[in-house]
């Protein structure tokens, strides 16, 4: 079975969207005409995409400074473990958690968040100090924050026009469905891999066994979409890390049909770099030859 794993196609990571990147349109022609030209041969489409609420711990509104309590961080701003301690930006003062957010423990793998106050109370602000922590410990990021982006419901949220047609065609000539896979809906962590959390604080933002499990499916696994630097970085990693060795050569990343956001370019160039020591192909669209099985 021959799967494309399409990662964040949406309409916010393309020119007109509120987290651009500058060719992803170019990409994003690439891959239409790979889906066109491949349609009978490609057995199954999985698409992530990137779900997020106006008030995620990414996005500025989550945040204020801690002096005036009225400064939201611009888009960009990197703020560290060490920025929250000394109370230079702060959670809100106001943030309604979902009963899939509302966790009193936040137990994940026999591991307890300090996330309560002196009087046993949950803390956003003691939250926002060990979640900065442990991402930091983790050694991928810092918490970046981004520009809102994919807010579900808007239009930035949507798969971008030409492809979400090549899908539709695929799909009535095929009778296949789309394979739609959110993330990033928790207020609370991130989610740069579509597979896991960077910091899980539950179940549904632990590592999902149920997706890689249907991915390990595949005979064949072409991967695309935005960005190279960040979620299509993250999710293929989680992807190798358990895929059986000895099949990684059915691995394949589409070179031109992913691009890096911008300044960020030097953690595209090392994934690729990883992803061909790993032992998985890397090709441009043009080069892909698949036969269905």
């Amino acid at each position: 079975m021959t799967t494309l794993l399409l990662i964040d196609v949406q309409k916010d990571f393309h020119p007109g969207g509120s987290l651009a990147i500058p060719t992803a349109n170019e990409d994003a022609v690439r891959l239409v005409e790979l889906i066109k030209t491949n349609q009978s041969n490609i057995d199954r489409i999985v698409a992530t995409m990137d779900s997020h609420h106006k008030l995620h711990i990414a996005h500025p509104g989550f945040w204020v400074d801690g002096e005036t309590k009225t400064t939201h961080p611009p888009p960009f701003t990197i703020i560290s473990h060490d920025d929250v301690v000394k109370k230079k930006w702060v959670p809100r003062a106001k943030l309604s958690l979902s009963l899939e957010e509302d966790l009193t423990l936040f137990e994940v793998e026999d591991v307890t968040f300090q996330v309560m106050n002196k009087d046993g109370d949950f803390s956003l602000y003691e939250y926002a100090k060990e979640y900065t922590h442990r991402l930091e410990e983790k050694g991928r990021f810092q918490l970046c924050i981004w520009p809102e982006h994919c807010l579900i419901g808007t239009d930035g949220h949507a798969i971008v026009d030409n492809v979400r047609k090549a899908l539709d065609d695929w799909s009535v000539a095929t009778g296949g469905s789309v394979e739609f896979v959110a993330k990033g809906q928790n207020l609370l962590t991130e989610s740069y891999s579509a597979l896991s959390a960077e910091v899980p604080v539950n179940e549904t933002t632990s590592f999902d066994k149920k997706v890689m499990n249907s991915l390990l499916k595949s005979k064949e696994l072409l991967v695309a979409g935005q960005a190279m630097s960040h979620c299509v970085n993250y999710t293929l990693r989680d992807i190798v890390e358990n895929w059986p060795k000895e099949r990684l050569s059915e691995i394949t990343l589409l070179t031109d049909c992913a691009s890096a956001v911008p300044g960020f370019e030097g953690a595209a160039e090392e994934f690729q770099k990883d992803m061909k020591e790993a032992g998985i192909s890397l090709l441009p669209s043009s080069e892909v030859k698949l036969f269905s099985v």
